[in-house]
């Protein structure tokens, strides 16, 4: 018989970005934008990728590093406010085995002309097979290739 286990976690990360509100959404929405800061910052080769940005959309991708093990991301969004905000949630899958369930967060707050980004996610990770500190850390990269994406350097909070 096979042990499970479920570990649920939180984490917030937040950054303030010089660029407008409108700038970072816009690379949340625009299929080439998002791209080269979501699905390719890391690069791992992309084996599949779908990106529908819109309310009740799909996102998924399929991606590996070294050819023999995939990872599986499939996204639903729920809620997006142009320029204020989007939530999705979200699974991964190691090959065919699910690791976590995920409601993901992205909070735009304006201050001044810049953006103050507050990302949030709520997991539950399955089994061992994934923990909190890989998708932080894999987060917080995500959002230094977001900075590098709107042509700046983020500021840590």
């Amino acid at each position: 018989m096979t042990t499970t286990s479920v570990e649920h976690a939180s984490f917030t990360i937040e950054r303030r970005f010089k660029a407008s509100p409108e700038r970072v959404f816009g690379a949340f929405a625009d299929p080439g934008a998002h791209d080269r800061w979501f699905v390719k910052a890391d690069n791992w080769p992309v084996a599949e990728y779908s990106h529908d940005f819109r309310v009740g959309g799909r996102e998924a991708g399929r991606f590996s590093q070294d050819g023999k093990t995939f990872y599986f991301n499939e996204t639903v969004y729920l809620d997006i406010v142009e320029n204020r905000r989007v939530i999705s949630a979200y699974t991964m899958a190691k090959d065919d085995r699910p690791i976590s369930a995920s409601i993901a967060t992205v909070e735009l707050v304006p201050e001044g002309s810049g953006t103050r980004v507050v990302f949030t996610e709520q997991a539950a990770f399955l089994d061992g097979l994934d923990q909190v500190e890989y998708r932080r850390s894999g987060w917080e990269q995500l959002i230094r290739a977001l900075a590098a994406e709107l042509g700046e350097k983020a500021d840590a909070a």
